[in-house]
C-alpha cells in the first residue's frame, strides 16, 4: 500500500513540476490542434503535421490531437493523411496557437480506394508490434453472415485470430483462450461480446469509430487480461447537425440519430438494433420450428466541450438477448427440460473527463461501471427452475500524459477495480422438484498503478518501455475451505473452513508486469521491431465445454485458482513500398503461460461450491509465425495473411488424479497450425464495391474413444489421451456487393441530403459443409459410427438497405 500511496502523490506533483518548467522555457511555443473529417467532423487519427521549414514533423493521436515546440516564427506547416485532401497553411507563431484542421475526402474523386486511417507508413514507424487498427469502413465491406456487419468476426481475417468453430462465442488470440481477451468498449469492459449464442458480435456497426486489437506490445496502461486486449472505440457525434442513419436486415434491423443539442459544445448520439427471428424459424422443420432467438441493444453518447482543454464524454451501453430451444436435456443440472430459455444481459456506462492542463500535460480521468447477468430458465411444471449469475464491475482510472522533451513523452496512472461475482444460483419454480441452491458470491480489490516513457534515440532508433504494478485483494464475507494435507484437493478431503468477515482482505497477490518494444529504421521504409511483455489474468471464466457459452460460470483468483501469467517475446521485420501502397510484415512470437487452467475429466462446474477441485492448473506456451501482405491503393485492395501457431499444454500435478495425458504435453482446444486469409475489394466506380474473403486453417483437435467395452450389457467408450485427433480442415468462401444509389459526386463541397445502399451478400458460397465437432454414437451395430457436426452446412443469401440522411 505505500507503493500504491507512493505513486498516486508522485503522479499528481507531476503537472507542478511540467507548469514550472513551462515557465522557464520562453523561447518555444507550441502549435497545437485538432485534425478532422470536413464533412462528418471526426477526429483523423495517424495524419500527419509536417514544418516545411525545419522538416520537423508528428502524427495527430486517437482524437486526432497533435502538438509540436516550436521557436516563435512563421511557418508553413502541411497537413496530410491517405484519402484526404492535403493543406497547407502558414502560420505565425508568437504564442502558443491552438487550431482546428478540417480535411476533405478525396476518395469521392480519385480512382483509389482507401481502407485504413493510419498513417500512411504508421506500419513501419510505430513502435509498437502486434498492433492492429481497423476502420468500421473497412469491416462493413467484408462479406458478413447474413449481411450483418461483424466487428468482432471481422478480426477472424487478422493473422494470429482464430475461433474453434463457426457460432462459437469469442475469438483466441495467439494461444489464448476466449476469457483471456479484454474487450473494452470505450474504457468498459464487455464480459460477452456476442449475440444469439456466438453468431454475431454486440457492436452496433453504425456506431464504431474504430477497432484496434493489441495482441504483442499491449502498453502499461492495459492489463488484467493474457492474451490480448480488444479496443472499440465508439464515435463522436454529429456537432454541426441532425442525422439519422440505419439499415434494414434479414437479421437486425437499425436505427441511430445524433446531432447537436448546444452547437459546437454540446451533442449526443443514440443508436439502436434490434433482431426478431422468430418467423424464420417457422420456416425451418418442424424439430426447431418453436426455437426463438431474438436480442436488441442501445447505446447512446453524449459529448460536452466548453472550451478546448475540457472535454466531457458519458458513453452507455445496454443489450438483451434471448434464445429460446425447442427441446433438450441439461445435463449439467440433471434435469430434463421440454423448453429451455437462455437469457443474458449487459449493461455499462462509461464516464470521462479530458482535461488539457497546458500543451505539455493532459489529464484524462475516468469512472466504469460494468454489469453482466446470464440467466438459464426451465418452466416445466415438476422440473422447473431458474439457473442466473452475475459480474459487477465498477472501475476508476487516472492517466497523466506528459511530453517532456522531443525525445520523451512520458505516461503515467492508476486503476481501481471492485469485483462483485455472483457465480450461480439456481432458483427453483412453484412446485418444482429442484432444490434451491446459491453458491456463495465472490468480491475482490484489483488495483494497478503504471508508468511509460516512449523515448526517440534518433532518427533510426526509438523505444517505448514501461512498467506496471498490479495486486488482487479477495475481501470478504467469505468462508474458505481448509483441505487435509498431503492428499488431492476433492470435497471429502476438507476438514474445516475459515470465516471472514465483511471487507476483510484474506489472500493477497499481484507483481511486476514490465513492458519493452524497439524499433530500428533499417531503410526506406522498412524497420525491425522486438518487443516483450507480461500480462496477469485475475478473473477467468471456467468451462469444460470446447467453446464457452454467454451463461459459463466466471472464477475470480483466489489462494486456490492463481492467478494466470503470460510473458510474450516477439520480433518482427515490416516494409512499405514506395506511396505506401503495398505493405510487407512478417512477426515471429513465442509466449508461456504461468498457471494455465484446464479441466479433470468429468469435471462438473456449473453449481460446484469447491470449484478447485475440478480445475487443474499448470504450464503453457504458444508460439507461432504471422505473415501479412496488404494493397492499399488502386481499384483492387485488400491483404493476404498466413499465420503458423501452436499452443500446448502441459498439467503435472503431483498427484495423478491432478494429471492430464499422464503429465505429458498436448495441444489445446484451439490449436490450430495453419491459417490462411485472403480479402479483397473491387471497386469499378463509385456506385460498386465487390468484395471476396477466403479463409482455411487446420481442424482443431478433439479427444474420441480409443475403444469401447460391454459392461451388463451397456457400450461405454473408454479414452486414453485428450486431444489426440484433429476434425477435418476448414475452408470457406464469401461474397459480398454493395452498390450505392445516391454516388458521391465530384464536388465534395456539394453535401447530399441523403445516402442510400444496397448490399448483397453470400455466406458460404460453395457451401461446405465444415464440422463444428465430431461425435460418436456408440451401438452393437457398427465399430465406426462417427458422426459430423455442421453449424452453416449450406450457403446463406442475404440482403440490406443502408440509408443516412
Amino acid at each position: 500500500m505505500r507503493f500504491f500511496y507512493f505513486t498516486f502523490v508522485c503522479s499528481w506533483l507531476i503537472p507542478y513540476f511540467a507548469v514550472a518548467q513551462s515557465k522557464i522555457d520562453k523561447t518555444n511555443h507550441s502549435l497545437t490542434g485538432y485534425i478532422r473529417d470536413a464533412i462528418t467532423k471526426q477526429p483523423i487519427q495517424g495524419a500527419s503535421v509536417f514544418i516545411t521549414e525545419n522538416r520537423r514533423g508528428t502524427n495527430t493521436s486517437r482524437d486526432g490531437f497533435f502538438v509540436i515546440s516550436l521557436p516563435a516564427g512563421t511557418y508553413n506547416v502541411k497537413f496530410t493523411h491517405v484519402g484526404f485532401h492535403a493543406q497547407t497553411h502558414t502560420i505565425t507563431l508568437h504564442k502558443t496557437v491552438l487550431t482546428e484542421i478540417l480535411l476533405q475526402d478525396d476518395s469521392k474523386d480519385l480512382d483509389e480506394v482507401t481502407v485504413t486511417t493510419e498513417a500512411p507508413d504508421r506500419n513501419v514507424k510505430k513502435v509498437e508490434l502486434g498492433v492492429t487498427q481497423m476502420t468500421i469502413k473497412t469491416i462493413k465491406r467484408i462479406p458478413a453472415f447474413m449481411g450483418e456487419a461483424d466487428v468482432v468476426r471481422s478480426l477472424l481475417l487478422l493473422p494470429g485470430v482464430t475461433t474453434v468453430g463457426e457460432g462459437a462465442p469469442g475469438i483466441n488470440v495467439r494461444g489464448g483462450s476466449t476469457d483471456q481477451n479484454l474487450v473494452l468498449m470505450d474504457d468498459a469492459p464487455i464480459f460477452n461480446s456476442s449475440h444469439l449464442m456466438g453468431f454475431f458480435s454486440v457492436f452496433n456497426p453504425d456506431i464504431v469509430r474504430d477497432v484496434t486489437l493489441n495482441r504483442g506490445g499491449i502498453a502499461p496502461n492495459m492489463g488484467g487480461r493474457a492474451a490480448s486486449v480488444l479496443d472499440i472505440r465508439v464515435k463522436e457525434p454529429e456537432t454541426e447537425k441532425i442525422t439519422v442513419n440505419g439499415g434494414i436486415g434479414v437479421v437486425a434491423s437499425r436505427l441511430g440519430i445524433e446531432g447537436p443539442i448546444m452547437k459546437k459544445k454540446l451533442s449526443f448520439l443514440l443508436a439502436g438494433r434490434a433482431s426478431f427471428n422468430d418467423f424464420l424459424f417457422k420456416l425451418m422443420p418442424r424439430s426447431i420450428r418453436d426455437t426463438k432467438a431474438n436480442f436488441y441493444d442501445v447505446t447512446t453518447k453524449l459529448k460536452f466541450q466548453p472550451n478546448e482543454k475540457h472535454t466531457v464524454t458519458f458513453t452507455g451501453y445496454n443489450s438483451h438477448d434471448s434464445f429460446k430451444l425447442a427441446s433438450d436435456s441439461l445435463s449439467t443440472v440433471e434435469v430434463n427440460a421440454s423448453s429451455t430459455l437462455f437469457e443474458y444481459r449487459t449493461l455499462n456506462g462509461t464516464l470521462k473527463w479530458n482535461y488539457s492542463i497546458n500543451n505539455r500535460l493532459n489529464l484524462a480521468t475516468t469512472a466504469i461501471y460494468s454489469q453482466y447477468r446470464p440467466e438459464t430458465s426451465v418452466p416445466d411444471s415438476s422440473n422447473a427452475f431458474r439457473l442466473s449469475s452475475e459480474i459487477r464491475h465498477r472501475q476508476l482510472k487516472a492517466d497523466l500524459s506528459f511530453t517532456a522533451t522531443e525525445t520523451h513523452q512520458f505516461q503515467g496512472g492508476f486503476s481501481l477495480i471492485d469485483y462483485y461475482l455472483l457465480p450461480n444460483k439456481l432458483i427453483p419454480g412453484f412446485q418444482s422438484n429442484v432444490l434451491a441452491k446459491t453458491l456463495p458470491v465472490e468480491r475482490a480489490y484489483e488495483l494497478a498503478v503504471y508508468v511509460q516513457d516512449e523515448w526517440k534515440v534518433n532518427e533510426a532508433v526509438s523505444i517505448v518501455g514501461g512498467i506496471r504494478y498490479s495486486q488482487f485483494l479477495n475481501r470478504g464475507p467469505a468462508s474458505v475451505p481448509i483441505y487435509e494435507e498431503g492428499v488431492p484437493l476433492q470435497p471429502e478431503t476438507t476438514t474445516s473452513s475459515t470465516t471472514y468477515n465483511k471487507g476483510h482482505i484474506f489472500h493477497k497477490t499481484g507483481g511486476v508486469e514490465p513492458r519493452l518494444a524497439v524499433r530500428w529504421t533499417v531503410g526506406e521504409g522498412q524497420s525491425i521491431k522486438a518487443g516483450y511483455n507480461r500480462m496477469r489474468q485475475y478473473i477467468q471464466q471456467i468451462t469444460n465445454t470446447t467453446a464457452a457459452l454467454p451463461i459459463s460460470r466466471w472464477k475470480l483468483s483466489d489462494s486456490f485458482i492463481k492467478p494466470q501469467i503470460a510473458d510474450q517475446w516477439s520480433v518482427g521485420y515490416f516494409k512499405n513500398t514506395a506511396g505506401n501502397a503495398i505493405e510487407a510484415s512478417a512477426e515471429v512470437y513465442y509466449k508461456t503461460v504461468q498457471n494455465a487452467i484446464d479441466y479433470k475429466d468429468g469435471a462438473n462446474l456449473t453449481l460446484n461450491p469447491t470449484p478447485e477441485t475440478e480445475l487443474l492448473q499448470g504450464s503453457g506456451k504458444a508460439y507461432g509465425l504471422e505473415t501479412q501482405l496488404k494493397k492499399n491503393k488502386g481499384h483492387w485492395i485488400g491483404w493476404v495473411s498466413y499465420t503458423y501457431s501452436r499452443v500446448l499444454y502441459t498439467i503435472n500435478g503431483p498427484f495423478p488424479q491432478e494429471r492430464v495425458n499422464n503429465g505429458q504435453q498436448y495441444p489445446a482446444n484451439f490449436d490450430k497450425p495453419h491459417t490462411l486469409n485472403a480479402m479483397t475489394t473491387f471497386r469499378p466506380n463509385n456506385r460498386v464495391n465487390i468484395s471476396f474473403n477466403f479463409t482455411y486453417s487446420t481442424g482443431r483437435p478433439v479427444t474420441q474413444p480409443y475403444a469401447r467395452a460391454r459392461i451388463n450389457g451397456i457400450i461405454v467408450p473408454i479414452y486414453i489421451n485428450r486431444n489426440q485427433q484433429r476434425i477435418p480442415d476448414y475452408h470457406r468462401l464469401d461474397f459480398a456487393v454493395e452498390f450505392n444509389q445516391d454516388p458521391v459526386r465530384s464536388d465534395p463541397a456539394k453535401k447530399k441530403r441523403y445516402e442510400r445502399s444496397w448490399v448483397f451478400s453470400i455466406y458460404n458460397v460453395y457451401a461446405r459443409k465444415n464440422a463444428y465437432s465430431v461425435f460418436f454414437k456408440l451401438n452393437s451395430a457398427s465399430l465406426n459410427d462417427g458422426y459430423k457436426l455442421s453449424v452453416f452446412g449450406s450457403a446463406f443469401p442475404s440482403l440490406t438497405y443502408n440509408f443516412k440522411f
